[in-house]
């Protein structure tokens, strides 16, 4: 029999490892993508790509908290998630952002359709669709595990729609 080791807080060095590979990733992406769409392809500073990109930056934050939490759930080995108050407020509160995000870009798009313009409406349309993916179903499949059950049973309930699902401990 195989056991898992084990970290100094409890948390197994694996799930710790993909945890913080999970928010870490999403922090990377912020200016790893201000670099190649402004510093290498030479997008505009315009409205609807600042607020696409202000709207995707946002979200993966926001994934990224969500993961660090959850690690630190994992650790002290507590039922209810760290900071779930404020995750429960930011699935409401990104609504209204995104939908005046993806106005704003949209707008642009029509108005000045091309460069100045499009890396913003797609930043806008990813970060609902990385609203969703948080907040409601998981969308994002990376393990032949996760593939295999999507095959299976379909789209499923996301890690935090699941942890907001459970009771806050005070």
């Amino acid at each position: 029999m195989q056991t898992t080791s084990r970290s100094a807080t409890g948390t197994s060095r694996p799930v710790h490892r993909r945890l913080l590979s999970l928010a870490g990733g999403e922090l990377v992406n912020i200016p790893l993508h201000a670099v190649i769409w402004i510093g290498i392809i030479g997008a505009p500073l315009t409205l609807a790509n600042v607020a696409g990109y202000l709207l995707f930056s946002l979200l993966l934050i926001e994934g990224a908290g969500y993961w660090l939490a959850k690690l630190h759930q994992t650790n002290i080995r507590q039922r209810a998630l760290p900071g779930a108050r404020i995750f429960r407020l930011l699935r409401i509160a990104n609504l209204p952002l995104l939908a005046i995000g993806v106005g704003i870009a949209a707008y642009g798009a029509v108005d000045s359709p091309g460069l100045a313009s499009l890396p913003g409406l797609g930043y806008a349309l990813f970060a609902v669709i990385e609203h969703v993916n948080y907040f409601h179903l998981q969308l994002s499949y990376d393990r032949r595990t996760d593939l295999r059950r999507l095959r299976t049973f379909g789209l499923r309930r996301s890690h935090l729609s699941r942890d907001l699902a459970q009771p806050t401990e005070r």
